[in-house]
């Protein structure tokens, strides 16, 4: 614990730019989440609604989708990407990315980790989707259908603001996990966070100016660490304001109770 604790141990902290060297990384990690979550949002519910299709193919074509990217293991995905992603994507990418992007994804490897998040995520999201979706009781689409409702109206009126709050806290768990699996990608040389972290450990404290202070390994993955923590923390906030929210926009209004006329 003294190891832990130790002053010492912490100076790289304050010297030179060693924390916003970090900081700076894990915007990058940010921002491969931000751009993931929104990609497999869209497509896992693109997925659920194929999922409940009234067409076999189509459900069909959900159910593999679901059930390969699902069960793949991620860092697999993601170097499978990284792999087989044909060389004239990638030179296009690296030449069409804006120049305001960081340089981490204008990498020619980011499109497999963010294209290996969104596969994996979307997978299980759509799931999440399809469960909420179900979990509503038939007489809501029944009595959509008899005020004269098409399909897609029934779902966009009816089943679907009702079932996507049901999944919120559901949803944003796999949110959370998704903005810690961003770390994976430092396997396809993405310079992330904890590939930042690494380079700190092994140059003196300051991979700028050498000031000689040391950054123990242990001590550098605490500070990744928290800062992961804040950010899920302030996703998990979210969830239960949207929760409460959402709670007081749909409570049922019980008129106040006329008092008995006096005798």
């Amino acid at each position: 614990m003294g190891y832990l604790l130790d002053p010492d141990n912490w100076e790289w902290v304050f010297t030179g730019n060693n924390a916003r060297f970090l900081l700076e990384a894990f915007a990058t990690n940010v921002q491969i989440a931000v751009i993931a979550m929104v990609l497999a949002l869209a497509l896992g519910l693109v997925l659920a609604l194929m999922a409940i299709a009234t067409l076999t193919p189509v459900r069909l074509a959900a159910k593999v989708w679901v059930d390969v990217f699902r069960n793949i293991p991620l860092i697999l995905l993601i170097l499978y990407l990284a792999l087989s992603l044909p060389e004239s994507v990638r030179d296009f990418w690296v030449d069409a990315a804006p120049g305001f992007l960081p340089e981490a994804l204008r990498s020619q490897f980011v499109l497999a980790g963010i294209g290996g998040l969104v596969l994996y995520n979307s997978a299980v999201l759509a799931e999440v989707f399809r469960a909420g979706i179900l979990s509503l009781d038939s007489g809501q689409r029944e009595a959509a259908a008899a005020l004269g409702l098409t399909y897609r109206q029934q779902m966009r009126l009816v089943v679907l603001p009702q079932g996507l709050r049901r999944m919120v806290p559901a949803t944003v768990s796999q949110l959370i996990t998704l903005n810690k699996d961003t770390t994976l990608v430092s396997i396809i040389a993405i310079q992330e966070v904890v590939r930042s972290g690494r380079v700190l450990t092994q140059t003196a404290g300051n991979p700028f100016t050498g000031g000689g202070v040391t950054a123990p390994i242990l001590q550098v993955m605490i500070f990744i660490g928290v800062l992961f923590v804040i950010v899920n923390f302030a996703l998990s906030r979210l969830s239960g304001r949207l929760e409460v929210r959402e709670g007081r926009r749909t409570a049922v209004k019980k008129p106040p109770v006329a008092e008995p006329a006096a005798a």
